[in-house]
């Protein structure tokens, strides 16, 4: 096996991340899934959510919000319509934008729109309790 796999993650402005990491959990359109050293090549679509990267200086979050995700020999490169680390969130913003998603599913018309945008909902709220977590330690 491999010694993990290159990822790169890539927004319209900048190169955000481009590290050797041990492995990358990424929201694919069909459900998260995890990248490891020698995973299969595979291309496909983003979701909004979270990628989390796990090297052996430790782990750190990015917020994506759709794109694509290309696995190749060569690694992993997710090319993000938006892409933030997770960390330069705000609280007041984490909360805006659950309010935000919240009013977005309740107007929400068909079941796939509805799960879309719920996967949104519990992102950001998981993204507040993280928040909430590292204040506290700190």
């Amino acid at each position: 096996m491999a010694e993990g796999t290159k990822l790169e993650i890539v927004s319209p402005e900048r190169l955000v991340m481009s590290e050797q990491v041990n492995s990358v959990t990424v929201p694919g359109t069909d459900g998260y899934f995890t990248v490891m050293g020698d995973h299969a090549p595979l291309m496909t679509t983003l979701k909004p959510g979270f990628v989390t990267a796990v090297a052996a200086s430790g782990s750190s979050q990015f917020y994506v919000r759709g794109g694509f995700a290309d696995i190749s020999p060569a690694g992993l490169t997710i090319l993000a319509e938006e892409a933030r680390e997770a960390a330069d969130f705000e609280r007041s913003e984490i909360e805006a934008l659950i309010a935000e998603s919240q009013q977005q599913l309740d107007a929400a018309a068909t079941p796939e729109e509805k799960a879309t945008l719920q996967h949104e909902l519990d992102a950001w709220r998981n993204l507040l309790i993280d928040a909430s977590a590292t204040t506290a330690t700190h």
